[in-house]
C-alpha cells in the first residue's frame, strides 16, 4: 500500500505508528521543517501554560515577576542543543541522518508530550485534588510515548541497531550538558566583560 499523505498527516502517522512511522517517512523523504518549527513553538506555549496557568489546587506559582527566559530555554534552547548534540555524536558514529531530518523527526516525537502538557493544564481546572492520579497517568503516558517515538526516530534517521540507538541517545544527552555548560560560561564571561567596561566608563565619566 503506497502512502500518499499530506504534511500534517505525516505527523499523525508518525505519532500513531511509532515503529514503522519514521521508517516510512525516511523512505518517502517526508517531513516538513516548517511543521517542525511550529511544533517547537507549541512546546514553548505548552511549557508556559503548564507553568503559569496550571490549576491552583495542584500547583501555585509564587513568582511575582514573569520571565519568559526559562520557557525559551526549556523549549527552543534544549531542543536546539538536542539536534546539534545528536548530529555531532552520530556523525562520529557513522549515522546517516542529516541535521534537518534529526530536527524534523525529533520534533514530531514531541507531539504526545506537548499534548499531555496542554491536556493536564486544562484538566487541572476541572479535577479535584483527589483525582490527581488521572493527571499523573496522562503525564506518564505522554512522556513514555514521546520517549518511544524519540527512540524510534533516532533509530530510523540514523539506521542504527537498538543498542547503538540507546548509546547515541545517552551520548547526545551528555553532549547537551557540555554545550549548555559552555553556553553558561560564555554568558557569564560576556556579563563580566560588560560590567568591566561599564565600570571603566563610569570611572572615566566621574573623573572627567
Amino acid at each position: 500500500m503506497e502512502l500518499k499523505l499530506k504534511p500534517f498527516q505525516w505527523v499523525k502517522y508518525a505519532v500513531v505508528h511509532p515503529i514503522e512511522g519514521f521508517e516510512d517517512m525516511r523512505w518517502k523523504k517526508a517531513g516538513s521543517l516548517e511543521i517542525s518549527f511550529l511544533i517547537i513553538f507549541m512546546l514553548f506555549l505548552a511549557e508556559t501554560a503548564h507553568e503559569r496557568l496550571y490549576g491552583f489546587q495542584f500547583y501555585s506559582s509564587y513568582d511575582k515577576i514573569f520571565s519568559i527566559v526559562p520557557y525559551i530555554v526549556k523549549s527552543f534552547v534544549f531542543f536546539g542543543a538536542w539536534v546539534v548534540g545528536n548530529w555531532s555524536v552520530c556523525t562520529l558514529l557513522d549515522g546517516e541522518g542529516t541535521m534537518k531530518n534529526i530536527c524534523i523527526y525529533s520534533s514530531y516525537a514531541l507531539v504526545p508530550y506537548i499534548m499531555q502538557l496542554f491536556l493536564c493544564t486544562a484538566l487541572s481546572h476541572i479535577l479535584i485534588r483527589d483525582e490527581y492520579i488521572f493527571l499523573l497517568m496522562i503525564q506518564i503516558t505522554g512522556t513514555l510515548w514521546t520517549a518511544l517515538l524519540l527512540f524510534s526516530a533516532i533509530r530510523s534517521v540514523h539506521q542504527y541497531s537498538p543498542a547503538k540507538t540507546i548509546a547515541a541517545i545517552l551520548l547526545t544527552v551528555f553532549a547537551m550538558f557540555i554545550m549548555l555548560f559552555l553556553m553558561i560560561l560564555l554568558l557569564s564571561l560576556i556579563q563580566q566583560v560588560c560590567i568591566f567596561i561599564f565600570t571603566i566608563y563610569t570611572e572615566i565619566s566621574v573623573r572627567g
